[in-house]
């Protein structure tokens, strides 16, 4: 058995990263429109003042990113 050369072994990792690394590009784009969905409606639940730890509960969205979404329309 040959071994591989440094430029066929770098090949193989890029390969290897090619199918997860697309589903994760895939999977991040429809985080962004999710949290799109979600700024306004967590802004709206904190005026109603629905407590963050809910909101997290409801969204898994982290406590300061929802304080920070919620001062945005301050």
């Amino acid at each position: 058995m040959t071994q591989k050369s440094p430029a066929e072994l770098r090949a193989d990792a890029e390969a290897a990263l090619r199918v997860p690394g697309q589903r994760r590009i895939k999977l991040l784009a429809e985080l962004e429109a999710v949290e799109a969905e979600l700024r306004p409606l967590v802004r709206e639940a904190r005026r109603m003042e629905v407590p963050i730890r809910r909101v997290t509960e409801l969204t898994a969205v982290a406590p300061n990113t929802v304080r920070a979404w919620a001062k945005q329309a301050e």
